[in-house]
């Protein structure tokens, strides 16, 4: 049942960006607001448990760094890249994050378990990644938004790299901690306000609603839910709800803003998903325990399994 909540609250993130964005309110607005209505959630159930926010200047100037790549820069690829794509291809896209995350390890030398299923799972994910993508058609989704969600994705596994080195398990409680990264994002990405556009009216009730939904329970809650289902339940099952991401963000946008998806899409949908499942297939490690680094890293591929546009999804995907 909790798996089934956070999938809908994280896969309908997606659903959340478009309403607010037809709404009247541009993506930068977007994202400053659900970054600092996620913040105050997870302020508030930091305090609730007695969890102080990090003192040391070196854990926040990794957060610096963490916020800029896990929230801000997400957010507002997700944001800019749906004003004309699609919210159902926009979850999909998120979908291949921890395609990237496998990536960016082989490359910094911290993933070394690259066997024929994992190699496998790669060539699948990104081969549906190109068939989504259709560059060689007219009809093909290559444009600069697409881009950008894709862009989004390389973000987060940028950032999950990054967290797993500097910021998991030194010492810092994880509401806290994510509190802290949510702040620091609401502060970068409100640098950009003064440059941001005017819209000549209003926004409607309806954008202004789906951005407060976005940041209260797409942004805050569903990291604090995430969190509490690693806790209880273990990586694995948090890892469940990534696989049910795209579906919930495809089915929302077919039927609450009539989307439609070519068959190619569709298709490209299950290999992007089938390749995401055997990247994640590893052989039972040898020996007795593991190092706390590599069992942040692997709390950190479960969270990015579950990508929200939320996200510190990260504290939020999406």
């Amino acid at each position: 049942m909790r798996i089934a909540v956070l999938a809908l609250l994280w896969g309908s993130s997606f659903l959340w960006i478009k309403l607010a964005l037809d709404g009247g309110l541009a993506p930068l607005h977007v994202t400053v607001v659900r970054c600092a209505l996620g913040a105050a959630v997870l302020l508030g159930l930091a305090r609730a448990a007695r969890q102080r926010l990090p003192r040391d200047r070196r854990t926040w100037g990794h957060l610096v760094v963490a916020a800029l790549f896990c929230n801000a820069l997400p957010f507002l690829f997700f944001s800019i890249g749906e004003q004309t794509v699609g919210s159902g291809v926009a979850g999909v896209m998120n979908a291949t994050t921890p395609l990237w995350s496998l990536v960016i390890g082989l490359l910094l030398g911290t993933e070394r378990r690259l066997g024929p299923w994992r190699i496998a799972g790669l060539a699948l994910g990104f081969a549906g990644t190109l068939l989504i993508f259709a560059p060689w058609q007219e009809t093909g989704l290559a444009s600069t938004g697409a881009l950008l969600l894709l862009a989004a994705a390389v973000s987060y596994a940028v950032a999950f790299a990054y967290m797993a080195r500097h910021l998991i398990d030194r010492g810092t409680a994880p509401l806290a901690l994510s509190a802290a990264q949510l702040l620091v994002a609401t502060g970068l990405t409100g640098l950009g306000l003064p440059a941001a556009p005017h819209e000549g009216s209003a926004p409607t009730v309806t954008g202004v609603v789906a951005v407060v939904v976005l940041g209260v329970f797409g942004t805050g809650l569903t990291f604090h839910l995430n969190s509490r289902l690693i806790a209880d339940e273990g990586p694995t099952a948090a890892a469940t709800v990534g696989y049910l991401l795209p579906v919930v963000s495809v089915a929302l946008g077919a039927l609450v803003l009539g989307e439609g998806l070519s068959g190619r899409v569709v298709a490209g949908m299950a290999v992007v998903l089938a390749g995401v499942a055997l990247s994640r297939r590893t052989a039972a490690p040898k020996g007795a325990g593991r190092s706390s680094r590599h069992g942040a890293a692997e709390r950190l591929s479960a969270r990015a399994a579950s990508a929200r546009p939320s996200g510190p999804r990260c504290s939020a995907r999406g």
